[in-house]
């Protein structure tokens, strides 16, 4: 099979290209190399090519890529929770205009078939049970509330503390960020070309994603590198809140499975359909947890702290379900949180 990746240098495209490359997939390498994941002056791989995704619909040297594609594996994106409203042109900019174009590239020259790297922002909140009045979606967690220490989301009819369940992909959308408002777009404009261009998308929702090769010392990074980065430099990991919110982390070499579970999925999938699914481990752990657990690998003896600090674009909690890509990809996590994370301690990581 021909498979034309992009972000193919990042985090998790190069992983997915290793995938790909040991069962003898063609793989065509497409990276623009962000310095917020590469570094300034990174340098460009052998084989790759540096393209803006941005330009898939202009550009003649993405027109002779795409030709005999099987599949587009889309994996480049700007990631992270954002620092300033200021990003906000910017993630608009890579990852939706960027997706728009690839999509109208796509429809061009005929391909019909898309995974798309999506992410479990999309959700917001996570799903909460009230022990008395069932399932409750929360509202924003208001700034006051945070700033005394109330961190939980209540139940709006007794105001009692919510418990957290699992979310599928049937769960409402609703982003509370910047990042989490593009990788929805990017989702309903796979969508929208499944069904007008007789195409077929699936997007994969990751949780966090955690590895070799991660970016450190950026705020685009994902949690357990920042964490990890602290350790480095002799630093106590800071936790925000108080270290309880519950999230699900996935090993990035699970992750480059299940793209290629869903690249052959997709490739048998009709037309006119998009599917999302989660790429999660299936074993929920909490933030502190994860900062200990880190700390343990490297064996510094150094305790998080726990700041009571908040970011206004996170939730409280998000753990997902495992079950629609288990059922119909085939998909199921091999490596644990507590032994990838504590591997993940001496791990490379990305300057």
């Amino acid at each position: 099979m021909k498979v034309l990746l992009t972000g193919s240098a990042g985090f998790i495209g190069s992983a997915v290209d290793d995938a790909l490359t040991a069962r003898g997939d063609e793989v065509v390498r497409v990276d623009w190399m962000l310095p917020n994941a590469h570094g300034a002056g990174a340098a460009l791989p052998g084989g790759t090519h540096r393209l803006d995704v941005r330009d898939a619909a202009t550009s003649s040297e993405w027109a002779d890529l795409l030709r005999g594609v099987d599949v587009v594996c889309h994996q480049s994106a700007l990631v992270g929770a954002g620092v300033t409203v200021a990003d906000l042109p910017a993630y608009a900019a890579h990852n939706d205009l960027g997706t728009a174009a690839l999509l109208a590239a796509m429809a061009e020259h005929g391909l019909t078939r898309l995974v798309q790297a999506s992410s479990m922002v999309v959700y917001g909140e996570g799903r909460y049970t009230c022990p008395e009045h069932g399932d409750q979606p929360p509202g924003s967690r208001s700034v006051e509330a945070l700033e005394s220490g109330d961190v939980e989301n209540h139940c709006p009819v007794c105001d009692r503390v919510l418990g957290w369940d699992v979310v599928d992909e049937d769960a409402r959308l609703e982003p509370r960020s910047a990042y989490a408002a593009s990788k929805l777009a990017q989702e309903h404009y796979a969508l929208a070309w499944a069904r007008q261009a007789a195409s077929a998308a699936v997007s994969l929702r990751y949780h966090n994603v955690y590895g070799p090769r991660m970016p450190k010392d950026t705020p685009y990074s994902g949690v357990a590198a920042m964490f990890r980065s602290s350790l480095e430099r002799g630093e106590a990991p800071k936790v925000y809140e108080d270290g309880g919110q519950m999230r699900d982390f996935v090993h990035v070499a699970d992750v480059a499975r299940c793209n290629v579970a869903a690249i052959d999925a997709v490739v048998a999938a009709p037309t006119g359909t998009h599917v999302a699914y989660n790429v999660c481990s299936g074993q929920p752990v909490s933030i502190l947890d994860v900062a200990r657990t880190v700390a343990a690998g490297t064996g510094v003896d150094i305790d998080p702290e726990v700041t009571g600090g908040y970011r206004l674009g996170d939730v409280r909690h998000i753990v997902a379900s495992p079950r629609r890509a288990s059922e119909e990809l085939g998909f199921t996590a091999a490596i644990s949180p507590d032994v990838g994370l504590r591997e993940f301690a001496t791990a490379p990581l990305r300057d």
